[in-house]
């Protein structure tokens, strides 16, 4: 039993001495919701994060993210690199499944559509957190359709189980919406799911502004997993931003000025004039000075001419 624990939080990042140490003080028949707990007390954290941590006196963090994310850490590093400046993914198995099958049926071909998805944009870090009762024979109270490909995720390593176990007959299911949570909170990436995990929300009020921006909500048409392109609102990131660690400001465009050359503005007009590209964008008052000033030297040029003859 605690072997199938070790493997379990190793494959979430945690060291080995930090899980032995749990299992040893709660005991052989602790539940894994309670070692994750313990963990978490503990402050653990999964090694991947402490590998890539880089210790510095002086360290910009973007607002509302963890200073030990590894997308800050490796800012600099392989820049040229796609995929490293794309966010890690972390979706709710269950949720998608359910939402590809209607409510009805377990749909495993939503997670495929899902991670295939976010495979195509280059997103190396892809994780989808499934309940292991799961892999259970298919019932008639829930049905599970293409169950198999859950077995071909599990091979990849893209599909974690979250613990769960029958006592005297009745199944006791762990919270996979922590896990989902936590994993996604700590690799400072982005949720992929229709929940929006309310009860972890007042939990926790670092996770509830996590949350509120790193949730992304998504449709499925003709089998077509479609996240918006705007998911936090119009005023909001674009989709492209929201999934990336370098976000990149849109090139400003010129709108032309609704008045064109009967604009009255001058150079304090904020609208594009491209009849102005060849001369300086003067203000009314000094092209009427300059119109003016004109003919005077004109005629005095004239005068001085007639008086040296």
């Amino acid at each position: 039993v605690n072997q199938s624990k070790l493997d379990l939080f190793c494959k979430l990042g945690y060291g080995k001495q930090d899980i032995c140490r749990v299992l040893e003080n709660l005991g052989p028949e602790a539940l894994e919701d309670d070692v994750l707990k313990e963990l978490i007390r503990m402050g653990s954290k999964p090694q991947a994060l402490e590998n890539q941590a880089q210790p510095s006196p002086l360290k910009l963090v973007a607002r509302g993210s963890c200073s030990t994310t590894p997308g800050l850490n490796r800012l600099g590093e392989d820049e040229s690199d796609y995929s490293d400046s794309l966010r890690p993914i972390v979706i709710d198995g269950s949720n998608v499944a359910m939402s590809h099958g209607n409510k009805e049926v377990f749909s495993c071909w939503g997670i495929q559509l899902a991670v295939d998805w976010f495979r195509e944009r280059g997103h190396t870090y892809i994780k989808v957190f499934v309940p292991l009762w799961r892999k259970e024979p298919p019932r008639q109270d829930s049905p599970i359709a293409d169950q198999h490909i859950l077995e071909e995720l599990e091979k990849q390593s893209i599909l974690v189980y979250t613990p769960s176990r029958k006592v005297k007959g009745k199944r006791v299911v762990c919270y996979d919406d922590r896990y989902i949570v936590k994993v996604a909170y700590e690799k400072d990436g982005v949720i992929v799911s229709n929940d929006h995990y309310r009860d972890l929300q007042n939990e926790n009020p670092e996770w509830k502004w996590f949350i509120e921006q790193r949730l992304l909500m998504y449709s499925f048409v003709s089998n077509r997993f479609m996240p918006p392109d705007d998911p936090l609102g119009r005023h909001g990131p674009t989709l492209d931003n929201f999934l990336s660690k370098k976000p990149v400001l849109p090139e400003k465009k010129w709108q032309s000025c609704p008045y064109g050359k009967k604009c009255t503005y001058g150079n304090k007009c904020k609208f594009y004039h491209p009849e102005r590209l060849c001369q300086a964008q003067l203000s009314v008052a000094d092209e009427l000075r300059a119109k003016t000033k004109a003919p005077l030297t004109v005629v005095k040029e004239e005068e001085r001419c007639s008086c040296s003859l």
